[in-house]
């Protein structure tokens, strides 16, 4: 029997949470509950210098806003704790597991300063090697206990001299793991170098951390960024020489988050001169004050941008495009997310958001229009604003974009000198007299019925539907364009719109 998966989202509390993480973390979410297992949230700050604050607070917001919600992790309990690595740092679970490589050979205490890497950098360049790193070819060059004597090594951490605790690359092995994505990976151990596993301040590197972690909370499938696939082999190498190969969890590496044009990975600064948020919420920087623009605050529902961002880099194999998150669940599969990089369009991102609001119920929409509608000091009488919502949803992208009609609610004072040049002639004021008769003397003024009767009157008389309607708008809008005007005029009411008419003809004609 297969154990039960589970997976992890382990950002770093380094800034905001880019659109991309926020993918990894939906990836993850959608792949645990597809089989019905568990989703983590681990915080990696082993970085205390890259420490930001409340960037971890924003990232657990973040989630929630998007519905990616933990089954374990700081603030959301579970059995695997602490969820922090400082705070499992504080148990001694790294160094234990550090010192364990140590004795066993695989790894190694090195002593060496800043000044001794950058003189062993410079003598590799000298000597024509591209390649500067600390491996099997330079590591006895170096201060460490390879190449110092164990006296030496005990009396250099009896005095306290600061050291970093190195893996031990071995010299011509083939590493090969099968990545769910990409197939099998193979690399050369001779293109690695002794990363350090262990820092002089006490603090295990991802390296070393992500690996405990992972198997001390039964991590069963590790999806994350591209970006890893070059430290994947490391990572299987450790699960080896810790003793964990047979409980090694399946990889995946996903595709990069491209810019629009497809040249590079998506950056803010893309964002930036483009013009669209790059992260879920706003964010701004406790050091400098500035603000970052995030997909909450601009209005988007976060259902249109999981919606969006699962499309990603996956693809349901159908021509479906609309997923509310349980669809996501059922349908998403890692088969189905491709190795090429997925390009970013922010006008595919609006239309998403478009469906979903088009797709609400107008009463919803009405209740969401209300404090921006009392914000802005509108009035809007007997009008129905579920109605309202109704009329204007179809050509709204946000929410916000619903206040665009709000000049429906009062009769104008200002009309659109354009269509009054073109449209406005000697016969408009007798057509519109006319024409609100007809619908005074009407019994139902709803849309069908007012449409019905401007038909009519504009075929009785012979005339064109471009020689009245435009003036019939102008007459009760002041606009030149909008949505329906049948559909204004009986949102508006009967009464309202014979008022508006009689009302605009005067003042045009005057």
């Amino acid at each position: 029997m297969s154990p039960k998966v589970r997976v992890r989202f382990a950002p770093s509390p380094t800034g905001p949470l880019h659109i991309g993480g926020v993918r990894t973390a939906l990836y993850n979410y959608l792949f645990a509950k597809h089989n019905e297992g568990d989703f983590l949230l681990r915080i990696e700050d082993t970085d205390q210098n890259r420490f930001v604050d409340g960037a971890e607070e924003y990232i657990v917001e973040a989630l929630k806003w998007c519905g990616i919600i933990p089954d374990e992790g700081p603030g959301f309990g579970g059995d695997f704790g602490p969820y922090k690595q400082s705070e499992r740092k504080a148990q001694g679970l790294y160094e234990k597991y550090a010192l364990q490589l140590v004795e066993a050979g695989h790894a190694y205490y090195a002593f060496d300063t800043p000044e001794e890497l950058n003189t062993m950098r410079e003598d590799l360049k000298k000597a024509g090697v591209d390649n500067l790193k600390y491996d099997a070819l330079t590591r006895s060059d170096m201060q460490n206990s390879i190449s110092l004597s164990s006296e030496e090594v005990n009396e250099r951490i009896e005095r306290g001299d600061p050291y970093v605790i190195r893996v031990k690359i071995p010299q011509n092995e083939e590493i090969k793991f099968q990545d769910i994505i990409r197939g099998w990976v193979s690399v050369h151990s001779s293109s690695l170098d002794d990363k350090v596993l262990y820092k002089s301040d006490g603090m295990p590197t991802y390296h070393l951390a992500n690996i405990v972690d992972d198997h001390l909370m039964k991590i069963t499938h590790v999806i994350r960024g591209e970006e890893w696939l070059p430290s994947a082999p490391l990572h299987v190498l450790l699960y080896k020489v810790l003793g964990w190969e047979n409980e090694m969890p399946e990889f995946a590496h996903l595709p990069l988050l491209l810019r629009p044009d497809g040249n590079g990975k998506l950056s803010k600064r893309d964002g930036d001169r483009l013009g669209f948020p790059v992260f879920p919420l706003e964010w701004i920087d406790p050091v400098t004050g500035e603000k970052s623009s995030g997909y909450r605050e601009k209005g988007y529902y976060p259902d249109a941008f999981i919606n969006m961002l699962a499309f990603l880099g996956w693809n349901p194999g159908t021509t479906q495009e609309i997923f509310n998150l349980d669809e996501l669940v059922k349908t998403f599969t890692l088969d189905r997310v491709g190795k090429s990089g997925a390009k970013f369009d922010a006008e595919k991102t609006k239309w998403f958001n478009e469906q979903y609001l088009r797709s609400k119920e107008d009463v919803e929409l009405a209740n969401e229009l209300l404090p921006l509608l009392k914000n802005e000091g509108a009035i809007w009488g007997d009008i129905s604003l579920e109605e309202y919502c109704g009329l204007m949803k179809e050509r709204a992208t946000f929410v916000e974009d619903l206040l665009a009609g709000t000049y429906i609610f009062t009769a104008p004072t200002e009309f659109d000198e354009k269509t009054l040049r073109k449209k406005w002639n000697e016969n408009s004021a007798i057509h519109l007299k006319a024409l609100a008769e007809k619908f005074d003397a009407s019994e139902h003024f709803d849309v069908e019925s007012v449409e019905s009767i401007f038909k009519t009157y504009i075929e009785t008389e012979e005339i064109g539907m471009g020689a009245l309607l435009p003036v019939f708008r102008l007459t009760v809008t002041g606009k030149a364009m909008g949505p329906s005007m049948f559909a204004i005029a009986a949102l508006i009411g009967k009464d309202e719109t014979i008022k508006r008419m009689i009302s605009g003809t005067e003042k045009l004609k005057a």
